[in-house]
């Protein structure tokens, strides 16, 4: 099993004076401890569960470029990008200039987008939730388009593109991988199965159940189900002094006994820097072979 470390809170002792400095030695220590990758996620205001949403935000893509100036081998993405927040054309773009600048680190991790109240707040397109589906799947029609090299026009129901130039092409070969996040039966994973390279899942009691519906989407999209890396997303709680990584290594051997490869997990107190050398020391050694 591999780990990311998923950084969801910018609110840090110092202030925004530090954050770029802290924000440094965070990826530092990340790679330094053995991390697959390092993600962050794609919203303008802070969510609920972390934090009111006057807390600092960093914008996601600015943020990923910062990293693959900081960091050399560590995978980037967000986790996830909502899909209409950017025309299709340029996220295409600007995850092949991440790609292109991290040497081929980066990630395309994209959703449908959620958060209604930044959307209306900054001005932020928000259409109903089958229309920003239907939105996701033109847009990753089109990065697929952008990245294989047909310039040929799209031309779909919502996005009318003229030429799909893209150069530099991503370093990443045939592409950056993809990852779709969410966990909805009827449309999120039946996009995975068709599209994707990777899945993030939600953990809890349903998420057997998810993967078994994944994997009837896979069946019926003629696609093998091992193809696709199964990730959650998990909360790193190891107490204040590490008296829970037991129970972390115990959640982490319980994922990969159900098929999860991958869990991108976040800490609360993440500027501290000790949990991530623990998380490198004591928990990626015991479920490295899993």
């Amino acid at each position: 099993m591999k780990l990311g470390l998923h950084v969801t809170n910018f609110t840090w002792p110092g202030g925004p004076e530090r954050l770029a400095s802290q924000l440094a030695e965070i990826a530092h220590t990340a790679e330094d401890a053995g991390f697959d990758r390092l993600s962050v996620m794609d919203h303008v205001w802070q969510i609920g569960h972390i934090g009111p949403p006057e807390h600092e935000m960093l914008e996601a893509y600015t943020t990923l470029g910062y990293l693959a100036a900081q960091t050399r081998r560590i995978s980037l993405m967000t986790l996830v990008t909502g899909a209409v927040y950017r025309s299709p054309g340029l996220l295409a773009k600007m995850v092949s200039t991440l790609d292109v600048l991290s040497g081929g680190r980066a990630w395309l991790g994209i959703g449908a987008a959620w958060n209604e109240e930044e959307s209306q707040g900054l001005g932020l397109f928000f259409p109903p939730t089958k229309e920003r589906f239907e939105r996701l799947e033109e847009t990753l029609q089109i990065c697929l388009q952008m990245w294989s090299g047909d310039e040929s026009s799209f031309n779909g129901r919502y996005y009318q593109l003229g030429r799909l130039l893209n150069s530099p092409q991503p370093l990443s070969k045939p592409h950056p991988p993809i990852l779709i996040g969410g966990s909805g039966e009827k449309k999120t994973l039946r996009l995975v199965a068709r599209y994707a390279q990777a899945c993030n899942l939600w953990t809890g009691p349903e998420l057997p159940h998810r993967l078994d519906v994944l994997r009837a989407h896979c069946e019926a999209e003629g696609r093998p189900y091992e193809e696709i890396e199964k990730t959650v997303s998990y909360r790193f709680d190891l107490g204040k002094d590490g008296e829970r990584i037991g129970q972390v290594i115990d959640d982490l051997k319980g994922f990969a006994a159900l098929g999860i490869q991958v869990a991108h997990g976040s800490l609360e107190r993440v500027w501290e820097l000790t949990p991530i050398e623990l998380l490198g020391k004591e928990v990626l050694p015991a479920v490295a072979d899993l």
